[in-house]
């Protein structure tokens, strides 16, 4: 008597919503979210610093690059965030294995989150999960050169996402004032995160009376460029026109405006003395803020805790196309300048025509004067170009002399006559680095067999010091050269996306390998355990 006791396991048919915090800034909005206890939502951490990444609160925890690193971080050079990106891509793809949406948190200008964004992004989207990034940027304090290490990052991480929203630390001097804390202003843009994790969570996940789907987000935030996420709460008579109103007006966000944006989701929840004239009433002071053709997706929850108030949570998306039509009318504006110019132009021509008399007279006078002065003296020619030259400035209304004016040809040949004696040797022989190439190769090729030689020699635990030392002369190398040559043999930021293709494929045969093994009868029958007495009986 065979008996087969198997556990059918369900899987849960729900969007898993991942947020993804790289670096320092990423790392502390990951912690203020799980301590406001957010629902829902699967928190990763990915980190260069050993140190800052023991110190948070999430349990999957990624420590990227530490061959590269070695777990002291980027030190604000956002080239070693890419490479250690690069090196634990294997662990990015593990934990981002099965996420329907991912948002990623960073904080641009420094090393890691600028560099690594981007690569945790890119594969992200290739393994086709919707990819939305929400970035800071630096304080004017910082500088300038970390200032424009974010705008570098900005744009790296904006091809490579679906939608991106940009929190400028600058703005936080709106909200704050002389008793704000430093650790309150930052609470406050991690809180626009929060809350537009939040609205996009409970709209797939708690019942209401207008239920909305993944797909529904998909379609409002997929390749939709630069993005706004605002939330406004609101209680009283004019409630609903208030929580709209406050939605809109994120004073946080980057200078954008939500005019002409694309996509836009709403999320409107109250109590249930939440009446069908205020949903209509909140939902149409958005709608007349953006496009006419704008794909508007309106959905409402319930709460019973919030009687009495009103709370409304919009992502606007697709804000690229408003900014590039913002900024049409400014060269429209400059091109009319040239228009209103052109009759002032043909006037000129006008005028030019009305001296038809003078060009025979130019004819007539330089060819008298041309052919005989020339013939009697040598010395003649001298005077008569001025001559020339005094005629064709009182002529000076036909355009056709100032464009043979320029003797300039003569004297630029003149001048490369010059130039091809000495400075082009001279620059072409000029060494770019402190060190030649062919030195290079030969300071390469000598670490390398000093290195294989201490290794055949050495005990074992001296090759690692070996290692190290070898690392360091190939950086020293590196430096020198102006270009990064050791690079090479690790994988470019072209063959991420098809690393990522191995790595998820490699996941999908274990688990299909995983599930065969569980679906099997045999299986089931080696792991379950016949008692005793039932063995009897089937005997």
């Amino acid at each position: 008597m065979n008996l087969n006791l198997m556990m059918n396991d369900e899987d849960e048919l729900k969007p898993r919503i991942t947020v993804f915090g790289v670096g320092g800034a990423g790392g502390n909005a990951v912690n203020n979210m799980i301590e406001k206890k957010l629902d829902g939502v699967d928190f990763v951490v990915a980190n260069t610093d050993a140190q800052a990444l023991a110190g948070s609160r999430s349990t999957s925890r990624i420590q990227m690059g530490p061959k590269v690193t070695e777990g002291l971080g980027a030190g604000a050079k956002p080239a070693i965030g890419a490479k250690a990106a690069e090196e634990t891509i294997e662990d990015i793809v593990d934990h981002l294995m099965g996420a329907h949406m991912c948002f990623i948190t960073a904080g641009m200008g420094g090393g890691t989150g600028t560099g690594a964004a981007p690569i945790i992004a890119q594969a992200a989207r290739e393994m086709g999960i919707l990819t939305v990034g929400v970035v800071t940027k630096p304080f004017q304090f910082e500088g300038t050169k970390r200032m424009r290490q974010a705008e570098e990052g900005v744009e790296a991480l904006q091809k490579v996402v679906d939608t991106l929203i940009i929190i400028p630390n600058q703005n936080l001097f709106r909200l704050a004032n002389e008793k704000t804390t430093f650790t309150d202003a930052f609470a406050m843009a991690d809180d626009v995160l929060y809350q537009g994790v939040k609205g996009v969570t409970d709209l797939m996940v708690r019942p209401g009376l207008i239920n909305l789907d993944f797909a529904d987000v998909r379609a409002v935030m997929d390749e939709m460029g630069k993005a706004m996420m605002g939330t406004g709460e609101a209680s009283g008579d004019n409630r609903a026109q208030e929580a709209a109103e406050r939605a809109i007006a994120n004073p946080l966000l980057d200078e954008i405006s939500l005019n002409g944006a694309r996509g836009v989701l709403i999320n409107i929840t109250g109590g249930y003395d939440m009446t069908l004239f205020e949903l209509d009433e909140a939902a149409n002071v958005i709608r007349d803020k953006v496009d006419s053709d704008a794909n508007i997706i309106v959905g409402s929850t319930l709460d019973p805790n919030m009687d009495g108030s009103i709370r409304v949570s919009v992502v606007a998306t697709g804000i690229d196309a408003s900014a590039a039509l913002a900024d049409v009318p400014a060269p429209r504006r400059s091109m009319a300048e040239p228009l209103t110019q052109n009759p002032s132009v043909s006037q000129k021509v006008e005028t030019a025509p009305r001296q038809d008399d003078l060009p025979p007279r130019r004819v007539a006078a330089p060819m008298a004067t041309d052919a005989r002065p020339a013939a009697p003296a040598p010395a003649a020619p001298a005077p008569a170009a001025p001559a020339h030259a005094a005629r064709i400035e009182d002529e000076m209304p036909a355009p056709a002399y100032q464009r043979r004016e320029p003797a300039q040809p003569m004297m630029l040949n003149v001048k490369e006559d010059a130039g091809f004696i000495a400075p082009r040797p001279t620059q072409a022989g000029a060494p770019r680095g402190q060190a030649s190439p062919e030195t290079l190769e030969r300071l390469r090729r000598a670490v390398e067999h000093k290195g294989e030689r201490q290794q055949s020699a050495s005990q074992p635990a001296e090759p690692v010091r070996n290692q190290s030392r070898m690392a360091g002369l190939g950086r020293m190398l590196e430096r020198m050269a102006g270009h990064s040559d050791t690079a090479a043999p690790k994988p470019p930021a072209s063959s991420i996306s098809e690393r990522v293709n191995e790595r998820v494929a490699v996941r999908a045969r274990q688990q299909e390998t995983d599930f065969d093994d569980l679906a099997s009868p045999d299986a089931a029958q080696d792991n379950t355990e016949i008692p005793a007495f039932l063995r009897r009986q089937a005997n």
